[in-house]
């Protein structure tokens, strides 16, 4: 018996160091997502709460801990533009999440520094920290945190067009460096998102992550037309002034124009702090901008230097993370939307709810399998929160208060919009409507297929193709080769502007026929999963648009990386009636179907195969396939054990650490010349 439970003992132990190892992994993809790439898969609270589980796992464990561990890093390493080295280091702060927490953090500074400690609560704003220093009062550098410890990007250019950056201090000192948080207001957020779905662009999750992405911005006119804001919540580093306390500290920025954090509260006692804390809890859906906890910290500069700092945080202060705010109600229905790309998502309809300040009423419920692992149906109790996103979500359903005649929800076969019968997407989650002439999406698949990617016309724009479809001048992506022969009356109507600007559109369509390859006519198709790679490995294999639309789905799946689920979508496609009408069209208006033979050049390539990321100086994407190829080389689109190399330039993404974990080798584009020259 006592053996049998060392085994148990054993295994489990196991089951935690891979659980641990797992975490790690999950956490600094994470990471890398929310700070270099300002795309968040998952919530602040998810991500706490497994942090919070890899720290208890470290506890435990301490022999554990690996050197990637995320509880040895602060930030992320800067990856862009000019990087500068931190005079003083952009810390993070130790989180908590409980009043006991928060009272045994107060308290243990009253223990320290006695009766006289006191403290400061503030709104921890949701944004991206940035730095700026000033000489002799003027603005001299901005730079964000990056690795927190060592280095970040300089970002001046940008910080000049934040309207809340003091440029000139009225009353300068030698040198100070203050510290703030870049973050963008709901309103401003919102005219963001708006226009990006205008013009067909992708949005952003959250304020947060525009914000960060807008500071990374090459474009200084991209920053100013955003409208980003700052709030500063301490003073780094200064020489010829100093201050006692923070509070002091304020008071000199304030006479110098400079914005500090709003709702700071001076307390004395732990149960002060707390209801300060609860206060700004509740202000949370009165604000104008996003707000992630509210922040406990020493007044006293002197005490904080008594203090100092761990590897990560600082020990003067704590961030409290307020819990996200869920409530129940009742789902009435569920909305079925088309959007512009063809996907069809459910919305849940619930009887209105108030959440963080805000009325919310609906949800998004993503796809049938995410319906399906809630249980959901018409007229259960639904739990709704809000997690540091302005967008509420559906958290769970409350079993305990499901109604007798109770049926789980299904997604309709058909469109919505057009009848058309919907498909599934590439990965089986999404449904989507291939209709190409559907009303739903007819914009988004014009703007797709004119595309840079696809048909490369230049000058067409998202506004003319919203006239141009409202005008019945497009039905379908057929239509756009047709134009010409309405010359006369676009440029009565003045749809696309005068002679010049027509004839220049025109011109620039007969162009794109002529010249555009039977890939990139086939990824303006927008058929699920078939981007640009896909495409002209489709074309690549069966040489014609043609010979594609025949294949059956096992010949399909042979191609790299089509699976199961894009065979079928690539199938069904081109076995719809209307879609087969459709090819004919194009094929008769003159557009190019079939492979055009490279001209070869040599053999020394031959059987091996190339996988491209980054970007190569002096060449583009398609010029080095083609130059592979030429040699009897083969480019596919991902990295697997069979890739002979990796080609890689600047700015490369995760197909490197891909690779190296293959063991690909990695060349560069002058690796590559060679090879060619030596064979």
């Amino acid at each position: 018996m006592e053996q049998m439970d060392l085994f148990a003992s054993i295994e489990n132990v196991d089951k935690e160091h891979n659980e641990y190892l797992e975490l790690v992994k999950k956490l600094n993809h994470f990471a890398e997502l929310y700070y270099s790439k300002d795309e968040p898969e998952i919530s602040d609270y998810e991500y706490d709460t497994m942090n919070n589980r890899l720290k208890e796992l470290e506890k435990e464990h301490p022999d554990w801990i690996v050197p990637e561990s995320p509880s040895k890093r602060v930030g992320w390493k800067a990856e862009k533009g000019v990087l500068v080295k931190h005079n003083v280091p952009m810390l993070s702060l130790q989180d908590v999440f409980s009043k006991e927490e928060v009272y045994e953090f107060v308290n243990s500074m009253i223990s320290e520094f006695g009766d006289e400690a006191e403290f400061l609560v503030e709104t921890k704003i949701d944004g991206l920290s940035m730095a700026l220093r000033y000489e002799n009062g003027e603005l001299k550098l901005a730079v964000t945190r990056g690795d927190g410890i060592t280095e970040g990007e300089d970002v001046t250019m940008n910080a000049r067009q934040i309207p809340d950056v003091v440029r000139q201090m009225k009353e300068p000192v030698p040198y100070i460096e203050i510290r703030g948080e870049v973050y963008m207001t709901r309103k401003a957020f919102e005219n963001v998102n708006a226009k990006a779905e205008e013009e067909g662009k992708k949005t952003f999750a959250n304020p947060r992550n525009c914000a960060a992405g807008t500071l990374r911005q090459i474009d200084t006119r991209i920053t100013k037309e955003r409208g980003l804001s700052l709030f500063i919540f301490n003073i780094q580093e200064t020489r010829g002034v100093t201050f006692k306390t923070h509070l002091e500290g304020y008071e000199y920025l304030k006479r110098n124009n400079v914005k500090v954090i709003e709702n700071c509260y001076k307390c004395k006692t732990a149960d002060e702090v707390w209801d300060a804390i609860q206060k700004i809890g509740e202000m949370r859906g009165d604000l104008e901008y996003d707000i992630d906890g509210a922040v406990v910290k020493l007044n006293n500069l002197s005490e904080r230097a008594t203090l100092g700092n761990t590897i990560k945080f600082p020990r003067w202060a704590v961030a409290y993370k307020y819990p996200p705010e869920e409530k129940g109600t009742r789902l009435l229905d569920v909305e079925v939307n088309t959007g512009r790309t063809g996907r069809v998502t459910p919305v849940a309809i619930f009887e209105p709810i108030s959440l963080c300040g805000t009325t919310v009423s609906r949800a998004t419920l993503h796809n049938q399998d995410f319906i399906d692992q809630l249980g959901l149906g018409i007229g259960d109790t639904i739990v709704v929160y809000k997690s540091g996103e302005i967008i509420p979500k559906v958290k769970e359903v409350d079993l305990s208060k499901r109604p007798a005649d109770w049926k789980p929800y299904k997604m309709p076969e058909f469109c919505p919009v057009c009848g058309h019968r919907l498909v599934r997407d590439e990965g089986g989650v999404d449904l989507k409507c291939m209709n190409m002439t559907c009303p739903g999406t007819l914009v988004n698949r014009i703007v797709n297929f004119v595309s840079r990617d696809c048909m490369d016309i230049k000058g067409f724009g998202s506004e003319y193709i919203r006239k141009l479809t409202e005008e019945g001048y497009i039905k379908d992506i057929a239509d756009v080769f047709e134009l010409q022969e309405k010359r006369d009356e676009l440029i009565g109507k003045g749809i696309l502007g005068r002679d010049t600007n027509t004839d220049k559109l025109l011109a620039a369509i007969e162009t794109a026929k002529a010249e555009t390859s039977a890939d990139k006519v086939l990824a303006g198709l927008g058929i699920p999963g078939v981007g640009k790679a896909t495409s002209k490995e489709l074309i690549r294999t069966f040489g014609s648009i043609d010979a594609v639309a025949e294949a059956q789905k096992d010949a399909l799946v042979a191609v790299q990386d089509i699976g199961d689920i894009s065979a079928e979508g690539i199938y069904n496609f081109f076995h719809d009636e209307g879609n087969r009408a459709l090819m004919l069209r194009l094929k008769d208006l003159g557009l190019n179907f079939a492979k055009e033979e490279a001209e070869a050049q040599g053999t020394a390539l031959t059987g091996l195969t190339f996988c491209i990321t980054g970007t190569l100086e002096g060449m583009s994407r398609s010029e080095a396939e083609g130059l592979i190829e030429s040699n009897g080389g083969k480019p596919v689109s991902s990295v697997s054990k069979k890739t002979s190399y990796l080609l890689m330039g600047a700015d490369a993404g995760s197909k490197e650490r891909k690779a190296r974990e293959l063991g690909v080798p990695i060349i560069s584009l002058d690796e590559l010349k060679d090879m060619i020259a030596k064979g």
